[in-house]
Order: structure tokens, then C-alpha cells, then sequence
């Protein structure tokens, strides 16, 4: 129990830090390791289904978009899907491709009642290498985490 204090702990002193107006921000490794050592945990993953298909995606993890591509318009049964697949009292950990998205459906469902919502800093992707401008510096898959493409 003092490991999975130990994370939220952190995660939520780091949203102290940048106001963010949910319970936490996790790293990628934290994520992981809560995902493991709370069964109860839901990683949703609200990158497009293009994303998920081309890019890969976490085991288990629940998709419901944020956006609909190539459109980007905003996915109007949002919250009726977060609803019917994640309890509002179970930990919600939101990722995305860089974290930008995911910290904006953790607002979302902060607001709809989940009081439990944790965005994955850095992403599935990362951030973009300044001199590249290629997604690969950091995030879920650069840390080795288990991830999978179809």
C-alpha cells in the first residue's frame, strides 16, 4: 500500500504544481506500476481509433476518442462512453499521444464526477525532439513499457 501512496502522492503534487485541475499527473513508468498493483484501475486511451490502429496502443487499456479523425471534431458520446465503461469511483488514468488531450478529458471527467482522474505525463508517444521535430523523446513507449500493434 505504501508504494501505491508514494505514486499518487507524487502525481498529485505535480498537479498541485502546474494547477491542473485534476487528482494527478503520472509518469509513464507510475502508470504502469499502478496499473499492476491496482486491479480496479482503468487506463483510458482517448487518441483517435487511427492512432491506436497505426501507432499501437497499451494492453487492456479502454479507448474511448476524444476526437473523431481526420475531422477532430470532439467526440459527442464522450462521457456516456467513459460512463458506461469506467466506475466514477475507480482510479482513471487518461493517456494520449503527448499528454495534451488526456489532460483534457481528465478536466472533462473531473468535472462529470470522477473524482479519481490521473493523465499520464509525456504521453504514448512523447514529446517532439526540437531538432527532429519527430514524437519519440520521451512517453509510454520510449520507457519500454508493454504496448502492442496491430
Amino acid at each position: 500500500m505504501g508504494e501505491i501512496t508514494n505514486i499518487l502522492t507524487a502525481a498529485q503534487q505535480r498537479a498541485k504544481a502546474s494547477e491542473a485541475h485534476y487528482a494527478g499527473i503520472l509518469l509513464p513508468i507510475e502508470a504502469h506500476h499502478l496499473m499492476q498493483l491496482v486491479p480496479s484501475a482503468r487506463l483510458v486511451d482517448v487518441r483517435s481509433r487511427a492512432e491506436r490502429d497505426f501507432v499501437g496502443f497499451v494492453p487492456n487499456s479502454l479507448h474511448i476518442e476524444w476526437q473523431h479523425y481526420p475531422t477532430w471534431t470532439l467526440n459527442q458520446n464522450f462521457y456516456a462512453e467513459l460512463r458506461q465503461q469506467v466506475d466514477p469511483e475507480a482510479l482513471a488514468l487518461f493517456i494520449c499521444r503527448s499528454a495534451h488531450r488526456s489532460h483534457l478529458a481528465a478536466i472533462a471527467a473531473t468535472r462529470a464526477g470522477y473524482s479519481n482522474c490521473y493523465n499520464i505525463a509525456e504521453g504514448f508517444e512523447g514529446e517532439r525532439d526540437l531538432l527532429t521535430g519527430q514524437r519519440g523523446k520521451n512517453g509510454w513507449k520510449v520507457a519500454g513499457l508493454p504496448w502492442i500493434q496491430n
